[in-house]
């Protein structure tokens, strides 16, 4: 196996796994702020 291609599969999968979490907390960060929002204030 090249060590190019390695190391291009490698960021591929970086960027895949990157935007897969943008689009997540895109659809779940309201959600997820009055998760910690709810967590903070029983404390």
């Amino acid at each position: 196996m090249n060590h190019g291609q390695g190391l291009l599969e490698y960021a591929l999968i970086i960027s895949i796994v990157a935007v897969l979490v943008i689009v997540l907390l895109f659809v779940f960060g309201e959600q997820v702020g009055n998760t910690f929002s709810n967590i903070i204030r029983s404390f």
